[in-house]
């Protein structure tokens, strides 16, 4: 499993597979899926302590699946991005999803507009890139882009490119928001992976699918049926969650701050 990661990914996630929609056949040991960051990398470091410890009981495998949602709102979106693209303990592998506010980003990087980027979050991102705010928000569009091009590595735009969509082992699919439960997974619309919400909390789990998700918060994971959500708010409230999921075991859940 991990080697067939690695011939997709290599060491960091390659440019232009943003749409890509991962499915392998077989589990690994163990996967453990987090929930959106947001910018906060002291409670993402605290969560990858509590993964590797408890996956040093479990032999075999292990991914790491993050479900989007690196940047904005927090205060450390840069390294929180760094941080992803290093490698983790040996036995385990990252796969990386992007979000909503990853694609926002992207396209205020790419000049296609940041209004609704600030609103959600952005600011807290370009002043972790060492921007300033005031200046940014006094210039013209062109200029803007200009920060951000001069301020971003370029490491990290290639790491926004690389991210994708879903990935989806047996019948269980990760993904940043959610699905239309009447499309086969191949066949959904990538702006309602990363944007979906009530259309998909409000259907009925009729297709057989488990989706792991984040994006829509809760103040504590919720466990329901077709669907287990891990958005606990992390930037407000310190709290974020993962869930490990085991073939034919119930899931476990960890927290920071708990």
């Amino acid at each position: 499993m991990i080697r067939i990661l690695r011939s997709l990914f290599g060491p960091k996630a390659p440019r232009g597979a943003f749409r890509n929609q991962l499915s392998f056949p077989a589990w690994p040991a163990a996967v453990y899926a987090v929930g959106d960051v947001h910018g906060c990398l002291d409670q993402l470091r605290a969560l990858e302590q509590l993964i590797t410890t408890d996956g040093e009981a479990i032999a075999g495998e292990k991914l790491i699946v993050t479900l989007g949602d690196y940047v904005d709102r927090g205060p450390d979106s840069a390294g929180v991005i760094e941080h992803l693209m290093r490698p983790l303990p040996h036995d385990f592998e990252r796969v990386l999803l992007g979000g909503n506010h990853e694609e926002l980003m992207l396209n205020a990087i790419k000049g296609l507009g940041d209004e609704t980027w600030l609103e959600f979050g952005g600011v807290e991102t370009i002043r972790s890139y060492g921007i300033d705010v005031a200046l940014y928000r006094s210039s013209r569009p062109k200029a803007r882009q200009t920060m951000l091009q001069s301020h971003i590595p370029q490491d990290h735009l290639s790491f926004l490119e690389g991210l994708a969509l879903s990935l989806q082992l047996g019948q269980t699919v990760f993904v940043h928001a959610g699905i239309k439960r009447s499309i086969p997974v191949a066949q959904q619309n990538p702006n309602d992976l990363v944007w979906i919400r009530r259309e998909f909390l409000n259907a009925s789990p009729t297709d057989g699918l488990l989706v792991v998700h984040g994006h829509t918060p809760a103040s504590e994971p919720e466990l329901a049926p077709g669907r287990i959500g891990i958005d606990t708010c992390a930037f407000a409230t310190g709290r974020l969650t993962a869930v490990r999921l085991i073939e034919g075991e119930t899931p476990a859940f960890f927290t920071t701050g708990d």
